[in-house]
């Protein structure tokens, strides 16, 4: 089988074994957003069409490209869900010369009753779990990071927070990017960014703090990035762990996690370090998953595909 984890910037194509084994990989092909309206079966034979070419005939795909802007929108389903309704609900797309199925994304709603979405996160978090009937909290930091509430297997409920966009936004588009040098990186910089996310006063204030404690060089251009993430994954682990523990079907955190429950990070890079820094410093701890959790999701949905 072939799993495409297709984005909205990039694509990871995998193929798989019998047993789940990634056999090959390839990554960084092109996301929906470069794909022309209509081009989709063409850039899905410039992917894996050597695959294809060599037997493959059944082609698993989550993401994006599941969405109103992708190849076709395969439906939200509503949390609770498990792996089997995943796999009941996957859409077929048609595709000469092989069996085309889409993942569909997920549903919730906070307090208020405003909608969560996922598309994508879902088969991570199914590759991330040990046991397939297990309960679990799992972060997945990105562009819109997630955080996951898992009981006995089926994923109940999630929330969003758009950390890394706000990043980028604030980095490349406000006057806090000019006074910004270098990547941010753990260090004192970012666990001073964490910590003052504990203080009060709130996220719009302490964001203009970026820029005046470097006006009176209390903050250094190199150490100004890595105070901002610090301070915006603050923000959004502060929020999250204390109302992580228990999601309602349809709903979101709203509990302390366990006592000793461990967040398990999805993902790998300086990002996912940054969280597990983070995690820690907010009196958490933090368990970094596997790297290939969207192949091995992929490869558990497609073990329970009617492909036929």
């Amino acid at each position: 089988m072939i799993g495409i984890d297709w984005g909205t910037s990039s694509a990871r194509a995998y193929r798989l074994g019998r047993d789940g084994a990634v056999l090959a990989r390839r990554e960084g092909a092109r996301g929906i957003l470069h794909v022309a309206a209509g081009g989709f079966g063409a850039e899905l034979r410039a992917m894996v069409g050597d695959w294809l070419e060599d037997g493959e005939a059944r082609v698993l795909l989550s993401g994006m490209v599941g969405s109103r802007q992708g190849w076709q929108e395969a439906p939200y389903l509503a949390c609770p869900v498990g792996l089997d309704a995943l796999a009941a609900g996957l859409a077929a797309v048609p595709f000469e010369g092989a069996v085309v199925r889409l993942v569909p994304g997920l549903s919730a709603e906070d307090a208020a009753g405003v909608p969560e979405v996922m598309r994508g996160e879902e088969v991570q978090a199914f590759g991330a779990l040990a046991r397939p009937d297990e309960d679990a909290l799992l972060c997945l930091p990105g562009s819109h990071a997630k955080w996951v509430r898992v009981e006995r297997g089926r994923i109940a409920g999630f929330s969003t927070s758009m950390t890394g966009e706000a990043y980028a936004a604030l980095r490349g588009h406000t006057i806090l990017g000019r006074m910004m040098e270098g990547p941010a990186e753990p260090g004192a910089a970012f666990d001073a960014g964490v910590a003052r996310a504990a203080e009060a006063g709130g996220l719009l204030h302490h964001l203009f703090g970026a820029r005046s404690l470097g006006l009176f060089g209390r903050l250094g251009p190199a150490d100004a990035a890595s105070y901002l993430s610090g301070l915006l994954i603050g923000h959004e682990v502060a929020a999250a762990l204390p109302a992580a523990a228990a999601l309602p079907a349809g709903g979101t955190p709203r509990d302390a996690p366990a006592a000793g429950e461990a967040v398990r990070l999805v993902g790998a890079g300086p990002l996912t370090a940054l969280y597990a820094r983070a995690i820690g410093l907010r009196g958490g701890s933090a368990l970094v998953g596997d790297p290939d959790a969207a192949a091995r999701g992929l490869a558990l949905i497609g073990e329970r595909t009617a492909w036929t």
